[in-house]
């Protein structure tokens, strides 16, 4: 039982590391991305000085995160004169914590085998230590490992937007509760073709999930191509990434928040960290979002050709690698994935212009929702008729 508790206390450390960490990266690629489209340099003017010496460490702009993060808790928290206090302080916390539970579910490896872990010849006492207490026990690197992820996925994002809602009422700022009004109609209009998204490919996997999807996304399409989502399901992979934009209420869908109309729109009058856990939250946000599309469309921490074993290439080529060298792939392959596909809907906010809100609207109930219900016949369909034949 201790044994056990140790190992998901891992896997909750590198949930939020991994996390936070990724989001605190994006921050500055996003400064740096919409520098280079714009054609200039961009953040480099924060720096670290060495001690004693003249030597100014500016690493491509990285200082700037930690320059940000220090000055949101320094700074002194305004609040209005008229406010909710209680639903005022809570949701900053509501809009935050259910984007890092929703990344519970999420498979971030494969399975760990602790007593495989470490060569016995090399590191005979800790080897030794681990085969004692976890013997050939395996686990799954998810923190929590539930038949219906995908339910789980869907029950835990919509809880975000009552913070939003609690952000814009609570604040007694008309900006502020249009700001909010908005949020809420449209996550409504959103997330009802992400659940039809997300059904057309249960339909497809057989399973809700998310680490039997990542598996079934192991095998090969006439040993060439890996039988990943977005190429069994490149429509639906569409609308997914449209539909989470919509849902994290990034450009082109940042009506809730947009500076031209509402100041700053739900959060105008947060300051301090409780403004950083709104922009912190937007930014972990990405990184949960990019983490569902790897899984559920990319498959996940899959390498092709990648197995528990090693590699197997076509023609009978294996080549074995150890049990520890293999973990390590799977969560690196992770990561790149979500890095990469991260900085794809970062490059989408600067490439896109803002929707107005009947644009928005129209777009989310009459052709997205649409195309949503045509993908998921069609899947259903074509299920049906693999299932006869």
């Amino acid at each position: 039982m201790i044994q056990d508790l140790v190992i998901y206390i891992v896997f909750m450390g590198y949930a939020i590391a991994f996390m936070v960490g990724i989001a605190t990266i994006f921050t500055w690629v996003e400064r740096k991305q919409s520098a280079i489209m714009a054609d200039r340099i961009g953040a480099n003017r924060c720096y670290l000085r060495i001690p004693f010496t003249n030597v100014k460490i500016v690493a491509w702009g990285l200082i700037h995160g930690i320059a940000d993060g220090s000055k949101m808790l320094l700074k002194e928290n305004f609040t209005p004169h008229t406010y909710d206090r209680f639903c005022y302080n809570l949701a900053p916390w509501l809009t935050c914590a259910p984007v890092l539970i929703v990344f519970s579910v999420i498979p971030f490896g494969g399975s760990l085998i602790p007593g495989k872990l470490l060569d016995p010849i090399s590191f005979p006492r800790v080897s030794q230590f681990l085969v004692d207490h976890y013997g050939t026990k395996s686990y799954i690197m998810q923190v929590a490992h539930l038949d219906a992820g995908i339910l789980v996925v869907l029950a835990i994002s919509g809880i975000g937007i009552l913070g939003t809602m609690l952000a814009g009422w609570s604040s007694n700022n008309k900006f502020s509760l249009m700001g909010g009004a908005r949020a809420a109609s449209q996550m409504i209009s959103y997330e009802v073709s992400m659940g039809l998204t997300l059904i057309s490919l249960v339909v497809t996997y057989g399973t809700l999930d998310l680490n039997d999807m990542v598996i079934w996304q192991s095998g090969m399409i006439f040993n060439i191509l890996p039988a990943w989502g977005i190429i069994l399901q490149p429509l639906a992979f569409i609308l997914f990434l449209t539909a989470a934009i919509a849902e994290n209420k990034r450009v082109p869908f940042d009506l809730p928040e947009c500076e031209s109309e509402l100041v700053s729109g739900y959060f105008t009058e947060y300051t301090a960290m409780k403004m950083g856990l709104f922009m912190l939250g937007e930014f972990i946000e990405i990184v949960v979002v990019s983490s569902l599309l790897v899984t559920i469309f990319l498959g996940g921490y899959n390498l092709p050709y990648l197995t528990d074993l090693g590699f197997v290439l076509p023609f009978g080529k294996t080549i074995a690698l150890s049990h520890l060298t293999v973990v390590i792939l799977q969560i690196c392959t992770f990561l790149v994935k979500v890095f990469l596909t991260g900085c794809f809907q970062i490059q989408i906010r600067w490439s896109v212009p803002r929707f107005r809100y009947d644009q928005l609207m129209r777009f989310g109930w009459k052709f997205l929702l649409p195309l949503a219900a045509l993908n998921l016949v069609a899947t259903a369909c074509m299920r049906w008729f693999s299932l006869k034949g």
